[in-house]
């Protein structure tokens, strides 16, 4: 009978306390092999296999793109690209950004539910928004098991409360308590998977074909939803929409992914992009009009003058009330990125 022998975590701001008492608490024969998503900055050096190996009695480590999975091993993303799962290998590569994010939890997730099944178990720890969300989704869905931190323990309660909202959440618990519980989870028989549409096996597959870097308009991404009116905030593509259980995730025909929360992050953070923009241009004619204003005063053109005086006021005005809404979007935008 085949084993629990695969655990994929998750964990994003205010994570790696959580995940550093999980580490601790393993065995060094913990039979399973462990990949691990950290949200990290994309040109920021990792050193968190470094940190995590001080205190684990297992190896922790960047893998190599194509390199075998051992037991034994905890595998950690690097930064600015996806980790996916294979069978018996993984795949480091640069595909679209998932949430925003690359590495994205949710990419790793759906890979180990996709190849793995029922052998998964995901862990949710700390974090900003819902990236992993539907990666559990996944894995609930191929007969894995889920666990999140305890939300009232949780830095940022966001990731966890999310899965807990959308997944039927098999563990809530502290972190000191999800590595005895994992060493208990793992070696135990896993169950049949379910059996689940070929329309959603195959887009899946699809979309961890994506995260692997293969072209997502010629796999055929723009048929696997439905169309929206919605373009994407980072290559302003078409949106398509789909939908997991009450969860629903955007795409579009390049590969970008988001969840409602990151989709409407990425639209409000543009908006407000496109505020300082038009302030800063409102600005610079201001600028210009009191120049030409000057000029003309200094020639004896006073009317002339006048007239460009007007409109530099005009301008500045105008630039006020950009200004106000510029702050005003700003406040917005980080109440969105921070707040459900």
């Amino acid at each position: 009978m085949i084993k629990r022998d695969i655990v994929v975590l998750g964990a994003s701001t205010g994570g790696i306390g959580a995940l550093i008492e999980i580490v601790k608490g393993l065995p060094k024969d913990f039979k399973a092999s462990i990949f691990v998503v950290v949200h990290i900055p994309p040109h920021s050096p990792s050193c968190l296999p470094d940190i995590l190996n001080r205190f684990s009695q297992l190896e922790v480590k960047h893998p190599k793109d194509g390199e075998k999975i051992e037991q034994g091993k905890i595998y950690i993303a690097s930064p600015d690209n996806h980790l996916i799962i294979e069978e018996n290998y993984v795949v480091v590569k640069k595909g679209p950004k998932e949430n925003n994010f690359r590495p994205s939890i949710d990419a790793l997730f759906r890979s180990a539910a996709y190849i793995y099944g029922s052998r998964v178990i995901g862990v949710i720890l700390s974090g900003f928004l819902d990236d992993g969300t539907s990666g559990m989704w996944s894995i609930k869905r191929r007969g894995g098991i889920s666990i999140i931190q305890e939300p009232k323990e949780a830095e940022f309660p966001d990731m966890p409360l999310n899965v807990l909202e959308y997944v039927d959440v098999d563990y809530v618990a502290k972190s000191v308590d999800i590595s005895p519980l994992l060493i208990n989870l793992i070696g135990h028989d896993a169950s049949e998977i379910p059996e689940i549409s070929k329309d959603e096996i195959n887009r899946m597959k699809l979309e961890i074909m994506i995260a692997s870097s293969k072209n997502a308009f010629e796999l055929g991404i723009i048929n696997m939803g439905e169309y929206t009116a919605l373009t994407c905030p980072d290559c302003h593509g078409a949106l398509i929409s789909m939908k997991e259980g009450k969860l629903i995730r955007f795409r579009c025909h390049t590969g970008h992914a988001f969840t409602t929360s990151a989709l409407l992050s990425g639209v409000t953070s543009g908006v407000e992009e496109k505020l300082w923009e038009a302030m800063r241009g409102l600005e610079e004619t201001t600028i210009l009009l009191e120049k030409i204003s000057t000029h003309f005063e200094e020639n004896g053109k006073y009317e002339t003058a006048k007239l460009f005086e007007t409109k530099a006021e005009d301008s500045k005005e105008k630039g006020k009330i950009i200004h106000n809404m510029t702050f005003h979007q700003e406040t917005f935008s980080t109440d969105i990125r921070h707040n459900r």
